[in-house]
């Protein structure tokens, strides 16, 4: 079988595994789980991958690895899913939305689940196929992709990067049609990390507060002013945003309150900013409080560097995209982090964007709790997935050709 016809193999495969993989998102999506307690969903995906013969290795808490193909491979690919929801409520009236009050898959992790799965399948009937040409695939159900640190941390710890070759994985982008895939070479996310600062200070009556250290009015300080210091002693090319989320301090309108915190995320495109932005941030904010008197601690965890997608991975996914019948598309860097870029520094690979927006039909935002994907996404990152396991037979094989000469 030529690898074209083994791409148009799996790719039917796939197909047949649709209504499957589309009753496995909505099941996903009807039980969201966060961070490290996506106990329901790793069985799910453990049951389903033991009913089909694949050997499974589940993670201490919640996760899962898998193999198939050649059990000694000369080349080993690596498809990744995150596991976990949003404690964010759902707002999307579907029939298989949310059981769990406050958490819900804003993110489209539950199409990657089904998404990875769907490509082991179909890549699980072609076995015979893969060991001919040496090849092997590994599964990553990695859990806590939202949280810092993420649970990609976990599984390479775990030796789920072990002989592996290359690595990929897709995220659901709600602002590219469904049956388009977005590639990009190099950057296509950013870094992230978590930044909280915590006040202290002498509270009292807001009628004195001239005998107080007025901890409210320095924290909007903090929120305003140091975005704008760091836009000022940072290259402007670092492309960086401090954006909070959170903002605490005080109980009642004419009470000053002894302590207060902000918190919130510092995204970057550039990488070596991104290592040595910690001093710099500590002495900002330590200058932004020093007229109020109030007492500041930063806590400031580094979380992910940008995903830098490897050129001859995303050769690979074109690849695969055109095979499968679907459409390449363009598509910027964005300043959103992904813990897939810890693998990325392992070995080489690329996530693509996977289109899941009706065409004509409405744009939604990701971590939103209205967010609607079209579901022929499911089948569609399937189809890419399994389709880079047989793209990358070709350029394996040449490789090894090359090299033996």
């Amino acid at each position: 079988m030529t690898t074209n016809a083994l791409l148009d193999a799996v790719c039917a495969s796939v197909e047949t595994l649709a209504p499957h993989l589309l009753e496995v998102q909505r099941d996903v999506h009807a039980h969201p789980e966060l961070s490290r307690g996506e106990l329901r969903t790793t069985a799910l995906v453990e049951r389903r991958l033991r009913e089909a013969g694949i050997a499974v290795t589940t993670l201490p808490v919640s996760g899962l690895v898998a193999d198939l193909g050649a059990e000694q491979p000369a080349y080993r690919v690596a498809l990744r899913a995150d596991l976990d929801a949003l404690p964010v409520s759902e707002r999307t009236g579907l029939t298989w939305s949310s059981t769990t009050e406050g958490i819900c898959h804003a993110c489209g992790h539950d199409v990657h689940v089904a998404a990875v799965l769907g490509a082991g399948l179909a890549l699980k009937e072609h076995e015979d196929g893969l060991r001919e040409r040496g090849i092997g695939v590994r599964l990553l159900f990695q859990p806590a992709e939202e949280v810092i640190p993420g649970g990609a941390v976990d599984l390479i710890a775990a030796g789920a990067l072990d002989g592996v070759d290359a690595v990929f994985a897709v995220h659901c982008d709600p602002t590219i049609d469904a049956g388009s895939v977005g590639l990009r070479e190099g950057p296509i996310t950013a870094a992230a990390d978590r930044v909280t600062v915590h006040l202290n200070g002498r509270g009292g009556h807001t009628s004195r507060p001239h005998l107080t250290e007025d901890l409210t009015f320095a924290l909007a300080k903090v929120v305003t002013e140091l975005p704008a210091v760091l836009s000022r002693r940072l290259d402007p090319r670092t492309a960086f945003a401090l954006v909070w989320g959170e903002v605490h301090a005080g109980q009642a309108a004419n009470v000053i309150p002894p302590s207060g915190t902000a918190a919130g995320t510092l995204r970057m495109l550039d990488a070596t900013a991104w290592t040595t932005i910690g001093p710099l941030l500590s002495e900002a904010v330590q200058h932004v409080v020093a007229p109020y008197a109030v007492t500041a601690v930063l806590e400031h965890v580094q979380g992910v560097p940008p995903v830098v997608n490897d050129v001859a991975a995303i050769d690979v996914l074109r690849q695969a995209t055109e095979g499968s019948g679907m459409t390449v598309v363009g598509t910027p860097q964005s300043l959103g982090g992904e813990d897939f870029a810890w693998y990325l520094r392992r070995v080489p690979g690329a996530m693509a964007r996977l289109g899941t927006r009706t065409p004509g039909g409405r744009t939604y935002d990701l971590h939103q709790g209205d967010l609607v994907v079209d579901e022929t996404s499911v089948a569609h990152g399937a189809r890419l997935l399994a389709g880079a396991v047989v793209a990358g037979v070709v350029k394996s094989s040449a490789e090894r050709t090359v090299a033996d000469r």
